[in-house]
């Protein structure tokens, strides 16, 4: 059983922008420590028999200049690779666009005492105005939760053996009901107006954890 409330305030959040070479970009950071070495950590983010444990099967060349895909998801170049503390890779979905930009940092540090990492996941990405209008940081933010709850499940000796089975389960919804719900905290933070988070909120929760279907009506 996984303890929903403490998985969620085990992470940071932060909603900002950035520039970027093809116009201004908005990011989320997730922020958290985990039990672990700074080598097992980042053997554990880049190693690719171990991310499907936790993440999703990721094929392609684990080096600087590297190419990779995540099967079903998006794939990219590795432009950046300081072992074991940093990499930076696109994120594309499809063709890439010719002024798009999307980009993931993962930075790890020591933390406040042996076998204590500090992990950094930063998505820096140029949005459709009108998408972000609609989910706000939810649409990617609340993606990037589930990894990190993955990844400590998994650190933890008590990895998800069927992620769909428990994509499906009340215990999901309510995790993605609550990061999305924090991730609107993060947008107020960062100095989006209530109401508009409110309405990207509500968005977003629906779009990963619908409504189940009514069951049937009473005689």
């Amino acid at each position: 059983m996984v303890d929903i409330v403490d998985e969620i305030n085990a992470t940071h959040r932060t909603v900002g922008r950035a520039a970027t070479p093809v116009g201004e970009a908005r990011t989320v950071l997730l922020r958290r420590t985990y039990d672990t070495s700074m080598d097992d950590l980042w053997d554990a983010v880049t190693n690719p028999e171990r991310l499907p444990r936790w993440f999703a099967p990721v094929t392609g060349e684990f080096k600087l200049g590297g190419r990779y895909q995540v099967e079903g998801n998006a794939g990219g170049e590795i432009i950046r690779c300081e072992p074991p503390r940093l990499f930076r890779l696109t994120w594309v979905f499809g063709e890439p666009a010719e002024d798009g930009f999307s980009e993931v940092e993962v930075r790890l540090s020591p933390g406040d005492g042996a076998e204590r990492v500090v992990f950094e996941l930063e998505h820096i990405a140029v949005t459709d105005p009108e998408r972000w209008t609609e989910y706000g940081p939810g649409a990617v933010g609340v993606g990037w939760d589930l990894a990190l709850l993955g990844l400590g499940l998994y650190l933890g000796g008590q990895a998800i053996t069927d992620p769909n089975a428990w994509g499906e389960s009340r215990e999901a919804r309510e995790f993605m009901t609550l990061s999305s719900n924090a991730w609107g905290a993060a947008n107020v933070a960062g100095g989006e107006h209530p109401d508009a988070v409110a309405a990207m909120v509500a968005n977003t929760t629906q779009f990963y954890a619908p409504d189940p279907p009514a069951g049937p009506s009473a005689p």
